[in-house]
C-alpha cells in the first residue's frame, strides 16, 4: 500500500517550486491534495495534471478566510484532512539591515512575517478541528535559516527562526492528538519571490546560479531539486512511518549545520563605513 494511501492533505503554495513537489509526491503516493495558492494560472495547470486527485483554491495564506476554504473544500470534496502543510513563503535575498532603507523596514517586516508566519498560524487555526477528528499532522517548511545566519537576510532568518517556535509551542498545544513537526531545506531553485516592500517582488531564487553560488559551499556539493525535499514531508505524514515524531524539524540543508555557510562575518566594511559619518 502507498504511504499515504487514503489521505487527504492541504498544501499552501503548492502550484509551482517545492509546494508543487510536495504536492506531486502526495498524490503519487495515494493522497488526494488541496492547494491554496495565489496563481490561478498555475491552479489551472496542476488540476490539469492530476485531475480528480487535486482540487484547488486561488488565495491569500495572510487571510484567515481564505485558509479556511482550503480546510472546507478537503472536508467537503474528500471528506476528512489527515495533514495540512505550511509551505507558500517569501525570500530577502539576504538583504542585510545596513543596506534596508528605514522607510522600508516597517512594511517589509509586515510583509515577511505575515506570509512566512502568521500564514503558518491561520493555517493551524482553520485546520486544527478536522486535524483534531483524524489525528492527523501539521508541517511546515522552515530553512537553514531557521537555524544558521547566511541563509537570508535578518528579515527571513527571523522569520524561520519565529517558524521553529512555532512548531515547538504548537506541537506542545495539540498533542497527542496531532503532530507538528516541520522540514528545513537548504539551497534549492525554485520559484521563490521577494519581498515587494523591497522592489523584490518580480524577483525570483530560480535566477540566481546557485551550482556556481551554493554548491561549492555546502558539504554534498550540490543543490538538491524540490522533488529529493519530498520525501521527507511524506514520512511526517506518514502514519506509518512518523508514529514517535512531534514538535521536531528534519533538516535537509546539504550539509549547511555540519560546517556552517559563507563567510567568517558579513561586517567587516561597516567600521569604516561609519567612521568618519
Amino acid at each position: 500500500m502507498s504511504a499515504l494511501a487514503e489521505q487527504v492533505a492541504i498544501v499552501t503554495g503548492g502550484a509551482s517550486g517545492l509546494g508543487r513537489a510536495v504536492v506531486d509526491r502526495f498524490v503519487e503516493e495515494g493522497a488526494k491534495v488541496v492547494v491554496l495558492d495565489r496563481s490561478r494560472d498555475r491552479l489551472d495547470e496542476l488540476v490539469g495534471s492530476h485531475g480528480k486527485n487535486v482540487s484547488v483554491v486561488a488565495g491569500d495564506v495572510r487571510s484567515f478566510a481564505d485558509n479556511q476554504r482550503a480546510v472546507d473544500e478537503a472536508t467537503a470534496r474528500f471528506g476528512r484532512l489527515d495533514c495540512a502543510i505550511g509551505n507558500a513563503g517569501l525570500w530577502d535575498y539576504n538583504v542585510k539591515l545596513d543596506t534596508i532603507p528605514a522607510q522600508a523596514l516597517d512594511p517589509a517586516f509586515d510583509e515577511m512575517f505575515h506570509v512566512n508566519v502568521k500564514g503558518y498560524l491561520l493555517l493551524a487555526k482553520a485546520a486544527l478541528p478536522a486535524l483534531a477528528r483524524s489525528e492527523g499532522s501539521l508541517i511546515y517548511t522552515v530553512s537553514n535559516a531557521g537555524f544558521d545566519p547566511g541563509g537570508g537576510g535578518p528579515l527571513y532568518t527571523a522569520a524561520k527562526h519565529a517558524v521553529v517556535g512555532l512548531i515547538r509551542q504548537l506541537a506542545f498545544e495539540f498533542a497527542p492528538a496531532i503532530k507538528v513537526n516541520g522540514v528545513a531545506p537548504g539551497p534549492i531553485a525554485t520559484d521563490l519571490r521577494g519581498l515587494g516592500a523591497l522592489g523584490l517582488a518580480d524577483r525570483s531564487i530560480g535566477s540566481v546560479d546557485l551550482e556556481t553560488v551554493a554548491a561549492p559551499n555546502v558539504p554534498l556539493a550540490r543543490v538538491p531539486t524540490p522533488d529529493e525535499y519530498a520525501g521527507a514531508y511524506v514520512m511526517l505524514a506518514s502514519r506509518r512511518d512518523n508514529r514517535a515524531a512531534t514538535g521536531g524539524v528534519v533538516k535537509l540543508d546539504a550539509g549547511i549545520s555540519v560546517r556552517g555557510i559563507g563567510r567568517v562575518s558579513a561586517g567587516a566594511d561597516l567600521a569604516v563605513k561609519y567612521r568618519d559619518a
